[in-house]
């Protein structure tokens, strides 16, 4: 009982100093984070590089957190110091708001409210949407002459849908738009890898499933989006968070996010994905290309 005893106490100890070291980081050091999926990581590679730049401090790469829960979490508690989110998926997943459709509406809302309620700053838009985007193959759309999620209802119930595991549990995700709609499938939805849903759909697994708007592999597949014309949706610009108390020690970093204002549209930033997924290109090569373009880099 006594080693037991020992043993708990040499754990409870260990496990103290770890919470104490991550709670008293560095605070000259700018963390930056970011989310589970290639564009998450080029984004954060972007705001690295350029923050490395622009203020001169040591920047931490801290990617492939997680969700946008783990994410989030990981800004309040002071593990990272800024990702970037997508307003869309901060008003309906964080904040628990209704949707609204106005992108600026949608901007306002969540800036005035990560504020006040988790003393976050919501930065300038970076310049592109990421919304989700509903995916049939090219051939079908074609020739089906299909445009619309509208145009596509009276073939659903002949189809296989595949979604990740995020898509359907969040309120902005399938039960909604399927109510929205009315689209029923010949079978239940597929939860797949979001890795593997356009390989589902490539090799005729599945015949719609739920991408990013700004995926690379769209393009390089030849596959349609379907419009949202019913604007189920929210608006998603892609938008840096940070903490407060990071830009107080920091005077640069605001005026280096505001830099980054309007940069990068949706097309450029389905070529980058392209460039990461398609090509097997470095991220930190890709964000130092871009960069350099827009003459921020050297």
């Amino acid at each position: 009982m006594k080693r037991a005893l020992r043993l708990s106490s040499v754990l409870l100890g260990v496990v103290a100093s770890s919470l104490v070291s991550c709670s008293t980081r560095d605070t000259q050091t700018i963390v930056v984070g970011s989310k589970n999926f290639t564009e998450q990581v080029i984004l954060g590679e972007i705001l690295a590089q350029h923050l490395e730049m622009a203020t001169g401090a040591r920047v931490e790469r801290r990617f492939y957190l997680g969700g946008t829960y783990i994410a989030h979490q990981a800004l309040l508690a002071g593990r990272i110091d800024v990702y970037v989110e997508y307003t869309g998926t901060a008003l309906t997943a964080v904040l628990k708001e209704p949707v609204v459709s106005d992108p600026r509406a949608a901007y306002e809302i969540v800036r005035s409210q990560y504020a006040s309620r988790f003393g976050l700053e919501v930065g300038p838009p970076l310049g592109f949407e990421n919304t989700f985007a509903i995916v049939i193959r090219g051939e079908d759309a074609r020739r089906l002459h299909l445009g619309t999620l509208s145009d596509a209802v009276r073939h659903a119930r002949e189809w296989r849908a595949a979604f990740g595991y995020e898509f359907m549990e969040r309120p902005d995700g399938f039960e909604g738009l399927a109510k929205t709609y009315g689209l029923q499938f010949a079978a239940p939805p597929r939860i797949m890898d979001l890795g593997l849903l356009y390989r589902g759909l490539t090799e005729r697994q599945v015949d719609l499933v739920a991408g990013n708007s700004t995926d690379g592999p769209i393009t390089a597949l030849d596959l349609s989006v379907l419009a949202d014309d019913r604007r189920y949706f929210p608006p998603y610009e892609a938008v840096p968070v940070t903490r407060a108390e990071t830009l107080a020690r920091h005077p640069a970093f605001r005026p280096a996010l505001e830099q980054l204002r309007g940069r990068i549209d949706a097309a450029r930033m389905q070529r980058m994905n392209h460039a990461v997924d398609g090509e097997q290109r470095d991220v930190s090569d890709v964000a130092r290309e871009f960069l350099r373009q827009d003459g921020l880099g050297r």
